[in-house]
């Protein structure tokens, strides 16, 4: 799941694969914005064929957070 959502961040925002952790912030470290980020959860819903509760938005802070909860819904 981590390798997978690298490669979709690689998508929204100039960052090398290799600079992506479980500990990255989206925003802070990774630069992306409000649209990109949304943008990217829309793809990954896509992707996975999740749903992403808007409530647990919020909570998506990390890239760490993300491969969670994103794990959490294929359970």
């Amino acid at each position: 799941m981590f390798e997978n959502l690298k490669s979709f961040i690689t998508n929204y925002v100039e960052v090398n694969e290799d600079d992506i952790t479980l500990e990255s912030r989206f925003i802070d470290d990774l630069g992306f914005n409000s649209y990109d980020f949304m943008s990217l959860l829309g793809d990954i819903e896509t992707e996975f064929d999740i749903m992403i509760d808007e409530s647990e938005v919020l909570n998506l802070h990390t890239v760490g957070d993300a491969v969670k909860y994103i794990e959490s819904l294929k359970d």
